[in-house]
C-alpha cells in the first residue's frame, strides 16, 4: 500500500486535471484554451519522463528506498504550488514538476515491488499495485463532484483545493514509507550483506515463517558490484536482449498513446460532443475508473497461471478490438453520454491490465543491476513517443469538433495496441512464477555465486 500510492497520486492527479480541464477555460479561473488544457496534460507527461530518466539512474546507484521518498516529497511540493497558479504559464510549470516527481516514483518503485515480492504471486500483485492508479481517479472524480459545486466550494476555489488535498494524501504516505524496507536484492550489489539478511529475517519472522540460518560466508559483506556503465546498459538492451527490448517498447508505447490519449481529454469529450455540465464531469469518470480497478484485479491472477505471454497478448488484442468497436459507436452518433462511459469502461477494463502488464514486464526482463534505469528508459520512450504528444494531439481533435478527426484518433490507438499484441506474441518472456534471478541473472552476482 505505501509503494502503490504513487499510482494512487498519479490517477488523483490526472484525474482532477481531466475533471476539471474545462472548469479551467472559465475566465474567472484560468481562462485556459482547450488547447493549453492538452497542453498541459502533455507537460506533466514530459516531466514524468524526465523524473523517470534522471531518478532511475539514481535508484540503482543510491537504492530504491531513498529514492521514492525524495520522488514523493518532489510531488507534493509541486502540487501544493499547482494550486496557486494564476495562469497557463504557472499551471503549466508547475504540472511539469509534479510530474517529474511521479515519473522518478515509476522506476524506485516497480524495482522494489518486484524485488519484494515472492515469484508465485509477482504477476498478480504488481497488477493490483499498477492498478491502484484508478483508486486515484475514482477518488479524484468524486473529489471534483464536491469541490466543483457551487454549494460548496464552486469552481473558482474547488479547482485549488484538490490539487492541495493530493499533497495532504502525499505527506501521510510520506510518513508510512519511511518504514518500508530496502531491496535485500539490491543491497546485495552494494555488498551488504548482513543487513539485506537482516531485513529478509525480519520479514519471515513477521510472517511467521523460519529459513535455515545462512552459511557463515555468506554473511560476511563483500565489495559492492560496479553500477554497469551506459555503453553496458546499451549492450545489454541491444545485444544480449533485443527481442525483449522490442516487447518492452511495443507495450509501453502503446498503451501510453492509448491511455494519455483518451484520459487527459476525457471531460471535453463529454462536454463538448455530449453537452455533459462541466460540474458533473466526475460522475461518468467513476465508473470508468471503476473498470480500470476491477480489471487487473480479476485478470491479475490469469498472469500467474495461463503466464504472461499469452494474457499480455489477450489483453492487447481485446483492447485494441474494443476501442476500434467503441469508436465506430462514437462516429455514427449510436452512445450518448452514458452508454459512451460504459463502453469506454469495458475497453478499459481489458486496457487497465494490459498497460499494467507492461510495467510489469519492464521490470522482470532485465538484470537486477540495471533494473531501475531500463523501467526509466523504457518509461520515458514510451511515454515520450506515445504519451507526450497523445493529449496535444487530442486536444486538438476534440478542439475540431470532428466526430471524425476524434474517431482517427481512436483508431490510431487501437492499432497501436493490436501491434503490441502480435509482438508480444512472439517475443514475451515466460516469467511467470520464476524468481527475477532466473529470468534475467543479474550482471555482478551471477559471477560472484560461480
Amino acid at each position: 500500500m505505501a509503494l502503490g500510492v504513487a499510482w494512487m497520486l498519479d490517477g488523483l492527479e490526472v484525474t482532477i486535471v481531466g475533471s476539471v480541464g474545462s472548469v479551467l477555460q472559465r475566465s474567472d479561473t484560468l481562462g485556459l484554451s482547450t488547447v493549453e488544457v492538452g497542453w498541459a496534460g502533455s507537460l506533466y507527461v514530459g516531466g514524468a519522463v524526465l523524473g523517470a530518466l534522471v531518478f532511475g539512474r539514481l535508484a540503482d546507484r543510491l537504492g530504491r528506498k531513498r529514492l521514492f521518498l525524495w520522488t514523493l516529497a518532489i510531488y507534493m511540493a509541486a502540487t501544493v504550488a499547482t494550486a496557486f497558479s494564476g495562469g497557463f504559464a504557472s499551471f503549466g510549470f508547475w504540472r511539469f514538476v509534479t510530474g517529474f516527481g511521479i515519473g522518478g516514483e515509476y522506476a524506485a518503485i516497480n524495482s522494489a515491488i518486484d524485488e519484494l515480492i515472492p515469484a508465485r504471486v509477482r504477476g498478480r500483485v504488481s497488477l493490483a499495485i499498477n492498478g491502484s492508479f484508478w483508486i486515484g481517479a475514482a477518488l479524484g472524480a468524486l473529489l471534483s463532484l464536491g469541490l466543483l459545486d457551487a454549494r460548496i466550494l464552486g469552481p473558482q476555489l474547488g479547482w485549488r483545493v484538490g490539487f492541495l488535498l493530493g499533497a495532504v494524501l502525499a505527506l501521510a504516505i510520506l510518513l508510512v514509507r519511511r518504514h518500508v524496507p530496502e531491496s535485500p536484492r539490491w543491497l546485495l550489489t552494494q555488498g551488504r550483506v548482513q543487513e539485506a539478511e537482516r531485513i529478509v529475517a525480519d520479514i519471515e519472522a513477521a510472517a511467521g515463517v523460519r529459513s535455515p540460518e545462512p552459511a557463515r560466508e555468506a554473511s560476511v559483506d563483500r565489495p559492492p558490484s560496479a553500477l554497469p556503465t551506459l555503453r553496458q546498459v546499451a549492450q545489454v538492451l541491444v545485444r544480449r536482449y533485443p527481442h525483449r527490448s522490442a516487447v518492452v517498447l511495443a507495450l509501453m508505447v502503446s498503451q501510453a498513446f492509448f491511455y494519455n490519449a483518451i484520459f487527459f481529454t476525457y471531460s471535453l469529450v463529454l462536454t463538448r460532443f455530449y453537452g455533459v455540465d462541466e460540474a458533473r464531469v466526475g460522475l461518468f469518470i467513476v465508473p470508468f475508473a471503476v473498470g480500470n480497478v476491477l480489471g487487473p484485479l480479476v485478470l491479475g491472477p490469469l498472469f500467474d497461471r495461463l503466464g504472461r505471454r499469452r494474457m499480455i497478448t489477450a489483453t492487447y488484442a481485446l483492447s485494441g478490438v474494443a476501442l476500434a468497436a467503441t469508436g465506430v459507436g462514437f462516429l455514427v452518433g449510436a452512445l450518448d453520454a452514458t452508454t459512451q462511459t460504459l463502453a469506454w469502461s469495458a475497453v478499459f477494463f481489458l486496457a487497465s491490465a494490459a498497460a499494467s502488464s507492461a510495467y510489469l514486464t519492464v521490470s522482470e526482463v532485465f538484470p537486477l543491476e540495471m533494473r531501475a534505469l531500463a523501467i526509466s528508459l523504457f518509461y520515458a520512450v514510451g511515454t515520450g513517443i506515445g504519451g507526450f504528444a497523445a493529449p496535444a494531439l487530442f486536444g486538438m481533435l476534440v478542439a475540431s469538433g470532428s466526430r471524425v478527426n476524434v474517431f482517427a484518433g481512436y483508431l490510431f490507438g487501437a492499432v497501436l495496441v493490436l501491434v503490441a499484441a502480435a509482438i508480444a506474441w512472439r517475443h514475451a518472456v515466460d516469467a511467470e512464477r520464476k524468481p527475477l534471478e532466473e529470468v534475467a541473472p543479474p550482471l555482478g552476482l551471477s559471477r560472484d555465486a560461480g
